[in-house]
């Protein structure tokens, strides 16, 4: 029997589950598939996810962690915390107040006594364009804080950077930020090896081989992409709005698992 009674998943769109569905169309994600597994280990588990997609971490700690505190009773519980992603994609970055923020919020957890699971963001290996140089020059700053909050305070890491399969790209949705269905199992996998839980040991194997399509599909891909992706998040970002405006937490709860889908 599992020592783990709790798990709270606080977050973002990672931690609500886009893009891995259940038959009835809801967000699955990791954090539900470790809470499967905890739960047939532990008839008294219970299971809340507080995450909502497009959340900034001033949001994370304000609406969720705020609420989770209370519901922590050492270390039966896991908390899950992956926040500031949406921080570091935003083009007006506070890089000194969201390191501060979440070294805050990541202490409030870890005295809590829970064990804490705190992510870094997958970077690119071999940067070409300017987009990826850019996306490594946000997010190398803001892992590099997660890995020292991790040291300082003992919090779990679960670093993207530290398997190669990671940077594989069917680890992604269609829309190339969100992980696909295998990249959020692989991830379970990876928490569940963290807390000490029986887990599918290959995930950190890479997948067969990949068929890249032709040099002019993919370019179409772009552009298609391009489209239905990145326009609408341009939009959203220009009009002040954010995916997740009103939106409530799948799990805003400590519930019994599972729920039957």
């Amino acid at each position: 029997m599992s020592g783990i009674t709790k798990f709270i998943a606080l977050g973002d769109s990672l931690t609500e589950g886009l893009s891995d569905k259940y038959p009835d169309g809801s967000y699955r994600g990791w954090a539900d598939r470790v809470a499967d597994v905890l739960a047939k280990a532990n008839s008294n588990f219970r299971y809340a996810n507080f995450a909502v997609r497009g959340k900034l971490l001033e949001q994370v700690i304000s609406d969720q962690l705020s609420v989770a505190e209370p519901l922590i009773t050492g270390a039966d519980t896991v908390v899950s915390f992956h926040a500031g992603a949406n921080n570091i994609l935003r083009p007006k970055l506070d890089i000194e107040k969201v390191v501060s923020d979440y070294q805050n919020a990541v202490t409030r957890l870890t005295e809590t006594g829970a064990k804490v699971l705190v992510f870094t963001v997958r970077e690119v290996a071999n940067p070409k364009t300017k987009a990826e140089f850019y996306w490594n020059e946000r997010f190398g700053p803001f892992n590099a804080n997660v890995r020292e909050v991790s040291v300082k305070t003992g919090a779990i890491l679960l670093d993207a950077n530290s398997h190669d399969v990671f940077g594989d790209p069917r680890m992604l949705a269609k829309d190339r930020l969100h992980l696909s269905p295998e990249g959020h199992r692989r991830v379970a996998q990876g928490v569940l090896n963290a807390i000490g839980m029986p887990h599918d040991t290959s995930y950190t194997q890479a997948m067969g081989p990949h068929n890249q399509a032709p040099a002019a599909l993919r370019g179409i891909g772009t552009v298609l992409w391009g489209l239905a992706f990145l326009v609408p998040w341009a939009i959203r970002r220009l009009s002040g709005k954010s995916s997740g405006d009103g939106r409530m937490a799948k799990h805003p709860a400590l519930t019994s698992w599972p729920i039957n889908k």
